[in-house]
């Protein structure tokens, strides 16, 4: 590994130190054929049907923003972490870890809006586990969440089936959550507020797949936003990714806030977007069957996929000039998930 010799707080980011830790520690040790494709959920065979199978840990401080809480957001991102992957899902596990001292009407709230989460999207909580820790060994509240799901039949998601000529597509506005959360965290007061767009993506997901329509891929952009993904999915491919940054939607009170903290929104978290390559032919039905749902309001065609450029994501900026995008180094936001 490179020459870090302590954990620092960059290697959670989900850039390049995160990918670090994972290709060059947790692979080499764990190795088996369904973890070796990296993807949001492992694809399990299991008496001809494929499972979905996820885990996710939340720390995210602090324990309530804008637009959500970290009982909704353990819920929603590992429900769409099956989702991604062309699963329905079925059953989480919740296990917490809890500091002495919490205040018990904090977690019931918490325990609440996990609960309203999973109903609103057909999800039910089977299983899970306390721990409670010494206070000051902890912040607040962690929670872990697993999901298991069935994947579609109709679906074949792979970033191996992409080819040049495939467009992308993001489903919403960038960077809600990350700045949601920074700005709660930094009572930073701002006007308009900005609100997590923190929410489970299933049911939205499910219309797309539904349809029939030609997607190569998907991708929840979450931990080193849009960028990251894009970069996860180019790499190491034999393709690279054209996007437009006239085309890239976002709130104006992000747009703001990021050019007056000197923040790039590229790298900001979302909790509640989805990225689709899909074919070409079915690029618009795809962005209109989004359009039609709340939550892919905003939805636009972004980029496309190029034979050029392999490994790698360009930009080209509103002034007229390409730039490329290369996945984060360093952690713009700690702590918001």
């Amino acid at each position: 590994m490179t020459n870090n010799t302590k954990i620092t707080l960059a290697h959670g980011s989900g850039g390049k130190l995160t990918h670090e830790l994972v290709s060059q520690l947790f692979l080499p040790n764990f190795n088996n054929v369904a973890l070796s494709q990296l993807s949001d959920s492992a694809l399990l065979p299991l008496n001809g049907m494929k499972l979905a199978f996820t885990t996710d840990s939340y720390v995210v401080k602090p324990l309530f923003f804008p637009g959500g809480d970290i009982g909704k957001l353990a819920v929603s991102g590992t429900i769409n972490d099956l989702a991604v992957a062309g699963a329905r899902p079925m059953f989480l596990s919740a296990g917490f870890i809890i500091e002495e001292g919490l205040e018990m009407s904090l977690l019931e709230k918490v325990v609440r809006s996990m609960k309203e989460t999973a109903a609103g999207a057909c999800v039910d909580i089977v299983t899970g586990d306390t721990k409670v820790v010494e206070k000051g060994s902890a912040d607040k509240l962690y929670i872990n969440t697993c999901g298991i799901g069935i994947v579609d039949d109709r679906t074949n998601l792979s970033p191996s089936s992409i080819e040049a000529g495939d467009k992308i597509i993001v489903s919403g506005t960038i960077g809600d959550h990350g700045l949601a959360v920074l700005s709660e965290r930094e009572s930073l007061g701002f006007n308009p507020l900005i609100q997590s767009d923190c929410a489970p993506l299933s049911g939205m997901i499910g219309k797309l797949i539904a349809s029939g329509a030609n997607i190569k891929f998907m991708r929840d952009p979450t931990r080193g936003g849009l960028a990251t993904t894009l970069n996860e999915i180019v790499n190491p491919q034999k393709y690279g990714i054209v996007i437009e940054e006239q085309s890239i939607p976002m709130n104006d009170g992000v747009r703001a806030l990021c050019e007056i903290l000197g923040y790039d929104p590229l790298y900001i978290a979302n909790e509640g977007k989805v990225v689709v390559v899909a074919s070409a032919d079915d690029a618009v039905k795809i962005r209109d069957i989004l359009r039609e749902d709340d939550l892919g309001k905003d939805a636009e065609i972004i980029g496309n996929v190029v034979e050029d450029a392999r490994g790698k994501v360009c930009l080209k900026t509103v002034i007229g000039g390409t730039r490329i995008v290369d996945m984060l180094m360093g952690d713009q936001l700690p702590r918001i998930c």
